[in-house]
Formats: C-alpha cells, structure tokens, sequence
C-alpha cells in the first residue's frame, strides 16, 4: 500500500514547516495508523492517493464504535489533515473526509482543584527521601507557573531567572514565553537544586535539565502523571486529576483573583484566546460579582 512513505513525509512537514512538537506529531501519525490497520484488517489493497471517500466512512463508521465522540472527533481532524497535505502537496485532487461531518463534542470543562486540595497533595509527599524533595518543587512549579508536563519535564537550569523574577519556558512549536515564578515554586526549586540535584550521578546530555530521575536521566511524562496521581490516592481525592490539572487550577485561581483573560493566555503559552476563554465557563458567581463591580449600569 505504501502509505509509509507519504506518512513520513507529512511527518517531516508538520516539524519542519509547521513546527508542531513531537507528541503532536506522534499524535497524528497514529490516526493515521489506525485508518492502515483497519485496510490490513479488511484486506483492502488500496493507497492513500487513491483511497475512496466510502473506504473512510467505513473506517469512522467502525471507529465510532470504539471510541467516544471526542476520540472521533480527534482522529476525523487528524485524517483530514493528513489528506489536505497530500491535495497541498498535488499527490491528490480531493479529501476522502470532505464531507465527513466531525461529531459534536460539546466543551468540556476541565478539573480543578482549590487551594486546600493542592496542600493536601503536597502534604502527603514523603520529604524524607530525595524524590520528595524533586515532587513537591515540580508540583509546586506546574501550580505556580502553569506549565504543560512537557515543558516541565525540559525545563532547563539556564532557563531559571530567578533574579528578574521569570522562568523562560519553550512551547508548543518551540515558541519560547517569559512565565513570572512564584515565590513559592523558586523556594522549592532551589532547595532541590541545592540539596538534591547536586549529589546526582547525571548522565551525559542531562546536565541542563532540571528535573531528573533517580538515575540522572529526563524524566518522562508517564513518570509525572503517575506520581500526582499516587498523591492523588493518598489524599483521597475522588477527582480524576493529571498534571494538567495543577495548570487549569493556575488560570482559574488567576481569573477568580482578577487577572485578566490576555494576561492568562500570554502566561499559558495559548496561541489563541478562545483557547483561554474556556476558563470563563469555571466560574459564574465571579463573573457576576465582576459585572457588579466594574458595569456602570450595575
């Protein structure tokens, strides 16, 4: 069938020209995957330059049997970009998925918590091995500055400025922002630092990176969800949390605490504000004490 050579070109395409990160990519070529298995599974000989709009509505067909709404959604998108390169790219003349419609997902509002449950997740953390030390200050930086896990995870000592009172984080696409630190989250991180970092064996090609495993290695993602989510069980939270709840629970604080939408969205890193505007929905009761006090016919 020879989709290979087209999934890699497209792969090449979206890091170099469109500077989408590797997880995004990864991301993307997995739908792309599942749409190949399904033609293995059925036996259908066909390539991605001659695949028929039927071939793929069979293929949704049997995905939304599977999958949740937002799952389809997400792998419809993913398929349609992927043939939108190959017209771009004139390998095709159309879109199999043109007049595929994506299925409504509704916005789902994100998890947070409130100020008492983030102490009770760093309270149960056991200071007194080295590790303890290394969770409380990333918890403590995910919350203060609200980072993505994967910008945690490569975030760099020289990217520290503590002096001016910022963190230099690199984003999605690579885009770089200046993220204000907290003092809080610099405590914890310079006690880590100082105390722990130091005395670590650390490999070579890591000597930058901040937060390190037991072995002197990057951390990985699957590590950071893994350690919140132990806290989460010995605090006994009923809330299906991730490290990407520590960055909701950053915005909404701010916006419940007056910060403004654009201040927010430079701070997340979102390219666009309607990306940042879902933090609005959280919260009514502070909008409307908003409108009380600032709307001139209140």
């Amino acid at each position: 069938m020879n989709w290979n050579r087209y999934i890699k070109d497209y792969q090449s395409y979206l890091r170099i020209e469109r500077g989408l990160s590797k997880n995004t990519i990864e991301n993307y070529g997995f739908d792309i995957e599942r749409l190949c298995l399904f033609l293995e599974n059925k036996k259908i000989d066909v390539s991605p330059l001659k695949i028929t709009d039927e071939i793929v509505q069979q293929f949704i067909y049997e995905v939304a049997k599977e999958v949740n709404p937002r799952s389809q959604a997400r792998i419809i998108s993913g398929l349609k970009s992927f043939f939108n390169y190959l017209v771009f790219e004139d390998y095709r003349n159309d879109n199999p998925l043109e007049l595929i419609e994506t299925p409504k997902t509704g916005r789902k509002l994100p998890d947070t918590l409130s100020i008492q449950e983030i102490d009770s997740l760093i309270a149960v953390i056991d200071l007194s091995s080295n590790e303890g030390e290394r969770n409380r200050a990333m918890i403590e930086t995910l919350y203060g500055c609200g980072l993505r896990v994967s910008e945690l995870v490569s975030l760099k000592i020289s990217d520290l400025f503590f002096e001016e009172g910022f963190v230099k984080i690199t984003g999605k696409g690579n885009k770089e922002r200046f993220v204000p630190v907290g003092k809080f989250a610099q405590r914890y991180m310079e006690i880590y630092q100082k105390e722990i970092r130091c005395n670590l064996t650390i490999k070579k090609g890591f000597e930058d990176t901040l937060f390190l495993n037991r072995r002197g290695g990057q951390l990985t993602r699957a590590m950071v969800f893994t350690i919140i989510k132990t806290l989460a069980l010995k605090v006994g939270l009923k809330k299906n949390i991730s490290p990407h709840t520590l960055r909701h629970s950053f915005a909404t604080h701010l916006l419940e605490n007056g910060a403004d939408l654009r201040s927010i969205q430079l701070m997340l890193g979102h390219e666009s504000i309607t990306t940042t505007e879902i933090y609005v929905h959280l919260d009514r009761s502070f909008l409307k004490e908003v409108m009380y006090s600032f709307h001139p016919r209140k």
